[in-house]
Order: C-alpha cells, then sequence, then structure tokens
C-alpha cells in the first residue's frame, strides 16, 4: 500500500508539472493557433504571411539538407565569442566602477554616452573602422551586450550592504579577500540578471549585424530568403531565431532560480 502510495505521489507530481508545463506554453499555442486560422482563412495575404503548418514544413527541408545546421553553429559561435568579450570587459570593469566612487564620478558621463547609443546607428561606423569580416560582427556584438552586463555589475555594487563591507574591514580583510567574499558574491543577483538580458541581446544584434556584409548565419538567411522570395523559408530563419533567444532565457532563468534559491517571490495569485 505504502509503495503505491509513493507510486501515485510521484505521477501526481509529474502529472502537475507537466499541466504547469503546457498552461505556460499555451499563450504561444495560442498565438500559433491564431497564425495557422488567419492564414488558412485568407484574412492576410498566405503569400506575405504563409501558414505556420508550411513554416515548418519548410523549416524541416532547411534542416534535412544542413543548410539550418550551417547558418546556425556559425550564428552561435558569432554570438557566443562578443558575448563572452562582454562579459570579460563589463563585469571585472563593474566592479571596478562602482567600488572606487570617484572614478564612477568621472567615467560615468562617458558610459551614459555610449550607452544610449543606438547599436544599428553604429553598423556602419563597426563596418568602417573593421570592415565587413567577422571582427567586425563580433565587436558589435561585444558592443551591444557590454552596457547592460556593465551597469548592472555597477548597480550590484552599490546595493551591497555598507555594513557587511565595515564588518569586514573590521577584521581586517584584505582587499582581495574582501572583493571575493563580499562584493562579488553580493553584486552577483545584479550580474545574473545582466547576464541574462545581455545573452538575449547579443542575439538580436547578431541578426542585425549578419544582415549586411555576410554570408552565412540566420541574418544572412532572413535577408537572402526575402530577397528570394522564399517567404516560409524566410520565416522558418525567423523563428528559429526566437526559439534561439527563448532556450537562452529560460536556460538562464533556470540557472538564476538555481543560484538565488533564498530570495523571495513577488506576486498575487489568483
Amino acid at each position: 500500500m505504502k509503495k503505491f502510495e509513493k507510486l501515485w505521489g510521484y505521477v501526481n507530481k509529474c502529472l502537475s508539472g507537466a499541466a504547469f508545463c503546457l498552461y505556460r506554453m499555451l499563450a504561444v499555442f495560442i498565438f500559433l493557433l491564431a497564425w495557422e486560422l488567419i492564414s488558412r482563412l485568407g484574412l492576410v495575404n498566405p503569400v506575405f504571411l504563409p501558414p505556420f503548418s508550411k513554416v515548418i514544413r519548410s523549416l524541416y527541408r532547411l534542416a534535412v539538407t544542413g543548410e539550418l545546421a550551417k547558418h546556425f553553429i556559425i550564428s552561435a559561435q558569432r554570438s557566443l565569442t562578443g558575448f563572452c568579450l562582454g562579459m570579460l570587459f563589463g563585469i571585472p570593469s563593474g566592479l571596478v566602477i562602482g567600488w572606487f566612487r570617484r572614478f564612477e564620478y568621472f567615467i560615468d558621463p562617458l558610459i551614459q554616452v555610449f550607452r544610449n547609443l543606438s547599436v544599428l546607428a553604429l553598423l556602419p561606423v563597426f563596418m568602417l573602422l573593421f570592415g565587413i569580416g567577422e571582427f567586425s560582427k563580433i565587436a558589435l556584438i561585444f558592443w551591444g551586450s557590454l552596457w547592460t552586463l556593465l551597469l548592472n555589475t555597477i548597480a550590484g555594487v552599490k546595493s551591497i550592504d555598507p555594513q557587511l563591507v565595515k564588518a569586514a574591514r573590521a577584521m581586517a580583510t584584505p582587499g582581495v579577500m574582501l572583493f571575493a567574499k563580499v562584493i562579488l558574491p553580493g553584486a552577483m543577483p545584479s550580474i545574473v540578471t545582466g547576464i541574462r538580458v545581455s545573452a538575449t541581446s547579443s542575439v538580436l544584434v547578431l541578426i542585425a549585424a549578419e544582415m549586411l556584409g555576410a554570408n552565412k548565419g540566420l541574418g544572412f538567411a532572413i535577408h537572402y530568403f526575402e530577397g528570394q522570395i522564399r517567404v516560409p523559408e524566410m520565416y522558418s530563419m525567423i523563428v528559429v531565431m526566437a526559439v534561439l533567444g527563448l532556450l537562452i532565457s529560460y536556460s538562464l532563468i533556470a540557472l538564476e532560480k538555481h543560484l538565488f534559491q533564498w530570495r523571495e517571490k513577488v506576486g498575487v495569485d489568483g
């Protein structure tokens, strides 16, 4: 009897988890169904908005021929490289700027100027400075992901309880240990949030960068299929881009929840 109750509890837990996942995806299913019906019923021109089922068939053909993998891999490499460079520069710089107040007062106006510059507006500048090769695309992704990481890190350092810092100094904690044991852990929640936002932004910047001066990648494929009037294939690449951004975002959200389980949830049920 106890084994049966234990098994039933496990099955009930799995069913509850499956129901919750279906509920989370319900809005997406409704949107895709509306997309399919709007096109099938002729409410919009199917040439410009083909049914979602036709887009999926085009995506399957691109996957079978290997064309999808070719574009996906090169885009993933570019996005990951630029994003990692952004983390390597943005997080340490944010820790330093957030900690040294006088330096923050000095550098903050320049940061505010740069972070408010549109990445798309700077695309021609990067192409002129670095050419149309890989370096300009990676540099653009680096620029697009840098500022959120930098500002979130600065905000994380400034949000640390001053009493923790005073207590560590009262115990004669060396500067390096203070950073490692107090500053970095205290700023980590804000840093992880910055990583999550910047990771998604790096994909969006990548697509824009690949639409000009590229012969491979998801952005190039979208632009190419549009020029060839292969509309279902164009939409299939947009779907891949959306799924990629979704996977990155939710993976980092799961990591954030795992790392910071002590955070209280805020919201109203019902």
